[in-house]
């Protein structure tokens, strides 16, 4: 990356404990009036340039766009959800005036300092799949847990980030899956694309989601987020760019891009609490 570097860190920690100062401390930074079963307060996936900029994927950030105060699902949804299981005394627990199932529009997390950042602009270019099909050399694969709860144990809801570094680019999908039995399957996905000549990065994001009465599908399809997702009805769509700082040189100005190969760049994990190991893979999932 032009005589820069770029660093790809990937933290792997434990459960978010039940009480302590750790989860005051989280807790502290949200409106929500609770959080989900399982929250990895400490795990991050982040992607830094050596002057300052790039982006990262943690719990907290996506969290805070979680509504607190409105029930995004419809109350036609809610009621039918509450009256198929009338007979559970934890339903008003679960049921309250905030998005109870942890739904987030979260993309990411840009930082850097002074100007020194990316610029998000809106384009009509897409990440080419057909070039993620590729069997490129895998040099770094991780794929992480941020939040996940069971919306006592009527479904699910769980956000995971992936990336794949191959030698000329690199590639993350972040998704929320989110599935109330019987009723309906949310899934929200961001996916990433850089490519190593580029001064930019690509951004898509979508939302899809059906209520599982209007899906023809076979019930196992419902526990696939990989396959029911193909399944579900496009509610949103965002495409961006993440163009790249000009980092002012005592020689030139120059427009810097992410360079994921073995010399300007590093991909290091690290783990607190847990064995944290790294695999190969292929295709988006």
């Amino acid at each position: 990356m032009g005589g820069d570097s770029t660093a790809a860190k990937a933290r792997s920690s434990h459960i978010l404990k039940s009480e302590g100062p750790d989860r005051e401390r989280f807790e502290s930074q949200l409106e929500l009036p609770q959080v989900p079963e399982m929250v990895f307060a400490d795990n991050l996936l982040r992607l830094e340039h050596s002057a300052g900029f790039g982006l990262e994927f943690n719990a907290l950030d996506a969290l805070k766009l979680v509504d607190p105060r409105n029930d995004l699902l419809k109350v036609a949804v809610s009621d039918a959800w509450r009256q198929a299981r009338s007979d559970c005394e934890h339903i008003k627990d679960v049921i309250k005036p905030f998005d109870w199932t942890y739904t987030t529009d979260y993309k990411g997390s840009l930082f850097g300092t002074n100007e020194i950042q990316l610029k998000v602009e809106p384009t009509t270019e897409r990440i080419d799949l057909e070039k993620l099909k590729k069997r490129d050399k895998i040099m770094f694969y991780e794929d992480m847990l941020l939040f996940e709860d069971e919306l006592a144990d009527n479904g699910t809801s769980e956000l995971n980030v992936k990336i794949r570094i191959m030698p000329s680019s690199f590639f993350i999908l972040l998704r929320l899956f989110m599935r109330v039995d019987g009723v309906m399957i949310r899934v929200n996905e961001t996916r990433i694309y850089h490519e190593v000549d580029q001064d930019y990065i690509l951004r898509e994001y979508s939302s899809r989601d059906n209520q599982i009465k209007d899906l023809k599908v076979s019930p196992h399809l419902l526990t696939e987020p990989n396959e029911i997702v193909k399944h579900l009805t496009i509610r949103k769509e965002e495409f961006h760019k993440l163009i790249f700082p000009v980092i002012n040189d005592t020689s030139d100005n120059t427009k810097q891009s992410l360079s994921p190969d073995g010399q300007d760049s590093t991909a290091e994990t690290k783990s607190q609490d847990t064995n944290n190991t790294t695999s190969g893979g292929s295709g988006e999932s």
